[in-house]
């Protein structure tokens, strides 16, 4: 929920700070680069020190950032608050995976994933609008405020239901790899969001320094032996390309509406609901499927059908809403479809003893793919306007111009959306290749 009510409420937080282009995007970005960079080792902590503990203290951390994130006096602390809250949500979100797999059997684990995944994506429901009311009415900071009693109720819930688990071999961590795929992971975004070929050039010369880095390690986060399957290999690729083209979808339609059509925060939210409304719908219902079908089937049908949900938005800057929201709708059915049978393939086939790195390691991928799709998606979309548009449409107030400005942008979504389709059919193609083998998760 706190990611899409940001999500549609960042031109308030723009116009509020007066943020430049640069820090705009870091306010998103700050978050998905620290989360993304430190998703496996927390993985691994919670193999090593047992899953409760370290999933409680992310609630925890996470509860503590957003209440000093609505308290920020300048852009620069809120994005280092957000770099704070990031590390609190990977312990979340490198264990509630694996605390879901640990609890049903194979037999059963889609219907569980489909619950779980549903449920994220009914908090992506309350979300665009949650935040266009807060928003409009509270002000901005209650955007992290409301963040409080969530992670309050969702701690004690923990303390009280959740089983202590013993944990597991001690061994060490794998601290140097986590330092440079952070710097890598650093040098890359801001290379794609600063066009910097000195960015380009160190987040390359980084690649080989993981490589190696990796290979001497006692208990590496790139192990080979674990990620080397083909079903995985396949599964983690199509996870990726799904989250390049799904996860910047919710910003996009936002701006869309509110840089374009001149629309206020509140109305963003509301004309964006078809998304998460389609995957709060399809996730259960896809749990039901893959018991019945299979993960696989369920996993390609979601690519195929999140494709053809961006093909109509890629047709469609023009149309009316209805056509818009039913693009939206298929993209959200499509999605939702998709991550809860990728999910339960790739969690299906873990050894039971890894779960915790190999899930933080799945979330790193679909996280890189997040944090690059945010990117990339700012700079097609803007890429073909001046500074001063660009501003504009950070701050939506581009439809306060002239129309020929708003043309310029109109034609940097039809290009956005058409990119995030391509990436979206390879990632179908990705899915398509994922065969399970008859070999049952150890």
């Amino acid at each position: 929920m706190s990611g899409s009510t940001l999500n549609v409420a960042l031109p308030v937080v723009v116009r509020h700070f007066h943020a430049s282009p640069f820090a705009s995007n870091w306010i998103l970005l700050s978050f998905m680069l620290v989360n993304t960079a430190t998703l496996v080792f927390f993985g691994r902590v919670a193999d090593l020190l047992g899953r409760r503990g370290v999933y409680l203290a992310g609630f925890a951390l996470f509860t503590a950032a957003s209440a000093l994130a609505g308290l920020a006096p300048n852009v620069g602390v809120l994005i280092a608050m957000r770099a704070l809250q990031a590390i609190g949500a990977s312990m979340i979100l490198a264990n509630g995976t694996v605390i879901i797999t640990d609890a049903f059997p194979p037999d059963r684990l889609g219907q569980g994933m489909g619950v779980y995944i549903g449920t994220l994506s009914i908090a992506q429901l309350a979300g665009p609008t949650l935040g266009g009311l807060i928003a409009d009415t509270l002000g901005w900071r209650w955007i992290f405020w409301v963040n409080v009693p969530a992670g309050l109720l969702a701690l004690v819930a923990g303390l009280l239901i959740l089983r202590p688990g013993s944990p597991g071999r001690r061994a060490p961590v794998d601290a140097a790899g986590n330092l440079v795929i952070f710097a890598l992971l650093s040098a890359a975004l801001y290379a794609v969001t600063e066009g910097s070929l000195a960015g380009l050039a160190v987040a390359a010369a980084l690649a080989p320094v993981l490589f190696a880095v990796e290979r001497r390690a006692a208990n590496p986060i790139l192990n080979g032996a674990l990620f080397g399957a083909p079903l995985l290999v396949f599964s983690n690729l199509a996870s990726f390309c799904a989250a390049l083209a799904r996860s910047s979808l919710i910003l996009l339609a936002g701006l869309y509406f509110q840089a374009a059509r001149g629309v206020d925060a509140l109305q963003a939210g509301l004309a964006i609901l078809p998304v998460p409304a389609g995957m709060a719908l399809a996730s259960p219902l896809a749990g039901a499927l893959a018991r019945r079908l299979g993960a696989y089937a369920v996993s390609v049908g979601g690519a195929v059908l999140a494709a053809c949900g961006l093909a109509v938005l890629a047709l469609s800057t023009e149309a009316s809403y209805p056509v818009i929201a039913a693009g939206l709708f298929l993209a959200g059915c499509g999605n939702g479809t998709f991550l809860t049978g990728n999910t339960t393939q790739i969690m299906n086939v873990l050894p039971a003893g890894s779960l915790g790195v190999v899930n933080g390691f799945r979330l790193t991928i679909q996280n890189f793919g997040m944090s690059l799709s945010v990117a990339t998606t700012l700079t097609l979309l803007t890429g073909a306007v001046t500074p001063e548009i660009r501003a504009q449409v950070y701050q939506a107030t581009l439809s306060l111009l002239s129309p020929a400005a708003v043309e310029q942008l109109m034609g940097g979504f039809r290009v956005t959306y058409a990119t995030l389709f391509c990436v979206s059919l390879l990632g179908a193609l990705c899915a398509a290749l994922a065969r399970p083998s008859s070999r049952p998760r150890p």
